[in-house]
């Protein structure tokens, strides 16, 4: 049998990314048009808010938008043309605007899983439209969870083909440049879901434990892990008599269970909690009962026998680990609170970043972020600390890690600032490596295919004036401001996928028109015809994931408008 040619290789890996892509799509579409569908539809008859359902499906829609009706397309146009365009890098590298559609709903992961869990069990209704979807043949016996992590799966799953290809792809290959240059992008928003599949993993293992349970004991929460679990024998106080116990381990607790009848795999219910705070491990001796060893912990006593040396050995080293761990993260909180009272800065020095421990800014001495001023809220912007500095800081603002001196060199949370001067690189620097995932609105305005004011309604809110700019690196997705000089932007729209109606809303407004996409409704009105016809250009080409060919006709055609009209617009 002859052994495949790279060039074979390189057709296998693109038909695979084919294959699963129409996989891909189908999901997506389950998610979008069949869970959030049904969901909001329920919603929407006042059974629970919609503003809940919108929270916990985020951005699906655009996602899906974007998969079924660009990426998926253009990569079944691609194979069908193989033979005389045997590339996939320049489908690839066109994925940046998907990227910031992946970094909102990977960010808003979290959040979500705790909105479903929440509403599960609030709302009867809720929890029936969900199980009734989840037995219906087209969910493959999987829950609602497990669907909302394929999107998160999905990157890291490009990335581990793009590898693949460039592995198989000379350098000297026309589609070297661009299948590098995807690859470099896809790496950073992997890293993203990464850790939000860890996260899910880790929940999926709690949800498995509270149905064991019997669904009564509150452990499915983000911060719990568990570490350990397994059969054991405790040792009766008068008689030693051994008794069939089972010990869940988790960061925090142990949960000390008894059997319980069940028709129906194991099922425990528990007999105690032990916190780890104050818990001691004591390995005692038994010559009747060998194997054996004592947790001593604030709310109970218990000797426990393992079934063997090895079994003993390696409960003893996992509760200990865990003791020393939950000792180490209060011991950091502790001594952070201590700095308070000692005579020290209250900030600590650019020089001294990283070696000292900071004083901690208290939670409630701050109602907004220390760095982007947003303020807090207990749901979608919570309170973070730096570790570097000790400023009170949002998730967007604290989401890099450095080696800080003062603890051991380990990886820790630190702020954007505290980043920068810590890894010593220039905001720039900062920029390039965060890509798509991290685009700094400061200057867009500048390098723009469009830019202008627009007036703005979404659904039924009123009318406000925005600055409206599509930036030319980034020519799918639209970008408004509350003004022109701000540096942060008020909202995006990904434009890919939407429906253009320019049928004017009014007579009171006769150069408005409007963008639909699933349950998303956006209207614009311009100040004269003129410029709506120069917006729905541009909109026109975005929606259908094509960019202007030539910037220069349009930047022509602002130059032959009169000057009174160019102050408004780039």
């Amino acid at each position: 049998m002859l052994e495949e040619t790279d060039e074979q290789k390189r057709q296998k890996i693109a038909d695979e990314l084919l294959h699963t892509e129409r996989a891909y799509v189908s999901r997506l579409d389950l998610l979008d048009k069949v869970f959030y569908g049904k969901l909001l539809e329920e919603a929407n008859r006042g059974s629970f808010p919609a503003e809940v359902i919108n929270k916990i499906f985020s951005n699906i829609s655009s996602i899906n938008a974007f998969h079924s009706k660009f990426l998926l397309p253009e990569l079944e146009k691609r194979m069908q043309e193989w033979v005389a365009t045997p590339r996939i890098g320049d489908i690839l590298q066109k994925l940046a605007p998907f990227l910031k559609m992946y970094g909102e709903y990977v960010k808003n992961f979290d959040n979500a899983m705790e909105l479903v869990k929440m509403w599960t069990e609030r709302s009867p209704l809720f929890k029936s439209i969900i199980q009734d979807i989840q037995t219906q043949k087209v969910c493959g016996s999987l829950t609602l969870q497990h669907h909302m992590l394929e999107p998160v799966q999905r990157i890291p799953r490009y990335e581990m083909l793009l590898k693949d290809y460039l592995r198989k792809l000379p350098q000297d290959s026309l589609d070297w440049k661009d299948a590098e240059k995807s690859l470099e992008i896809i790496s950073t928003a992997a890293s993203h879901s990464n850790s939000a599949i860890r996260k899910m993993e880790n929940l999926k293992k709690l949800l498995e434990v509270y149905e064991i349970l019997g669904e009564e004991e509150d452990i499915v929460n983000p911060s719990n892990e568990l570490i350990k679990e397994g059969q054991i024998l405790k040792l009766a106080a008068r008689n030693t008599s051994a008794q069939e116990r089972y010990l869940f381990l988790f960061n925090n607790m142990l949960l000390y269970c008894v059997p319980k009848f069940s028709l129906v795999g194991s099922k425990y219910s528990v007999r105690t909690r032990v916190g780890i705070d104050g818990m001691k491990i004591v390995e005692t001796h038994n010559e009747e009962y060998p194997c054996t060893f004592q947790v001593s912990g604030k709310e109970r006593t218990l000797e426990l026998q393992a079934s063997s040396e090895q079994d003993k050995e390696e409960w003893i080293k996992a509760l200990q680990n865990t003791i020393e761990a939950f000792q180490q993260r209060n011991e950091t909180f502790r001594n952070a609170i201590a700095k308070e009272y000692e005579d020290m800065p209250i900030e600590v020095s650019k020089a001294e970043l990283g070696k000292r421990a900071p004083r901690w800014i208290r939670d409630n001495e701050v109602t907004m972020c220390m760095k982007c001023k947003e303020p807090f809220n207990a749901l979608t912007r919570r309170r973070h600390h730096c570790r570097a500095c000790g400023h009170v800081v949002c998730w967007k603002c604290s989401d890099y890690k450095a080696h800080l001196e003062y603890d051991g060199n380990k990886l820790n949370k630190v702020c954007k600032d505290c980043y920068q001067i810590i890894i010593g690189c220039t905001d720039s620097e900062e920029k390039k490596k965060k890509g798509i995932l991290e685009i700094e609105s400061a200057e867009v305005s500048g390098n723009s295919v469009l830019c202008s004011f627009l007036q703005y309604m979404e659904k039924s809110k009123p009318w406000q004036k925005a600055w409206c700019v599509i930036p030319k690196h980034e020519a799918l997705v639209l970008y408004m401001y509350g003004a022109p000089q701000d540096v942060k932007a008020l909202a995006t729209i990904p434009l890919l996928g939407y429906a253009v109606d320019d049928t004017p809303r009014s007579a009171d407004l006769p150069h408005s028109f409007k963008l639909t996409q699933s349950k998303s409704v956006h209207s614009f009105a311009a100040d004269s015809e003129e410029l709506k016809q120069k917006w729905l250009k541009v909109i026109h080409l975005a929606v259908k994931g094509e960019t202007p060919e030539c910037q220069n006709e349009l930047q022509m055609s602002l130059e032959e408008q009169p000057e009174s009209s160019k102050k408004s617009e780039c």
